[in-house]
């Protein structure tokens, strides 16, 4: 199996994450994980086709935003909160603030 691409926090560039969050379904992926922490891709209840829930995951995972971890055959998704932090502090809280209003 391919492995898959998570940059370094060091790689993780503001323009990429910003562009990462400028779409509602992932931000709607961004706010069930902040609810309900760890999620397996397939958990989550959003109403689009596989492929493009696919398409979604590889955007935030190599933003930076998301890790995804593989457990067999499963994916489960993630917020990378502490390298956010520490490149951007204070930047998912706003977002994360910014989508329950």
């Amino acid at each position: 199996m391919r492995t898959m691409y998570h940059p370094n926090v060091n790689e993780i560039n503001l323009s990429t994450v910003l562009y990462a969050l400028s779409d509602q379904i992932r931000l709607n992926i961004i706010k069930i994980l902040s609810e309900k922490g760890e999620q397996s891709c397939s958990s989550l209840d959003i109403s689009a086709p596989k492929s493009t829930l696919s398409h979604h995951f590889k955007v935030l995972r190599e933003s930076g935003v998301i890790h995804t971890r593989l457990e067999g055959t499963q994916r489960f998704i993630s917020i990378r909160y502490d390298d956010l932090n520490l490149r951007f502090p204070g930047l998912l809280s706003a977002v994360l603030q910014g989508i329950e209003q």
